[in-house]
């Protein structure tokens, strides 16, 4: 049974071994790959293998925080939409009911002023009517029974 473990381990490192190859022959003949390999950036970086390993291992290790921090961008900005409709919201209302004291205020003293005006037109056409009217026989009634 000891032998039977390592042919069994041989055959599935070969078999690994296998699937490895297959994926990198399917990496290297992808065409975007190719194009890229080609350019100067690729080139360069495979003249430069410790490089292109330290690249690699930058991006890999950046992909954590870098997608922590547009997650907190993209959750910011929805709290700060809710934030500001809900800030727009109490504003308007406030200003709305500053609005409604206001032209309530403009009402009473609109009645008020109104008032005034019609009490003051009444007096002083009562004082004009009064001062101005001739009275017949006021003055001659008086002086003919002396």
């Amino acid at each position: 049974m000891a032998k039977e473990e390592p042919r069994s381990i041989s055959r599935d490192l070969q078999e690994l071994q296998r699937k490895l190859t297959l994926l990198i022959e399917f990496f290297q003949n992808n065409p975007k790959v190719i194009a890229f390999t080609k350019s100067p950036v690729g080139q360069y970086l495979d003249r430069h293998p410790f490089l292109a390993l330290a690249l690699l291992v930058f991006i890999v290790t950046s992909a954590v925080p870098v997608g922590f921090f547009l997650l907190l961008v993209i959750l910011t900005t929805l709290v700060a939409l809710v934030g500001v409709i809900i800030l727009e919201g109490l504003v308007i209302s406030v200003g709305g009911l500053s609005l409604l004291c206001i032209l309530c205020g403009l009402g009473f003293v609109s009645l008020a002023m109104s008032g005034m005006m019609m009490a003051s037109y009444i007096i002083a056409s009562s004082l004009i009517n009064c001062r101005f009217t001739p009275r017949v026989g006021w003055r001659g009634t008086g002086t003919e029974e002396k």
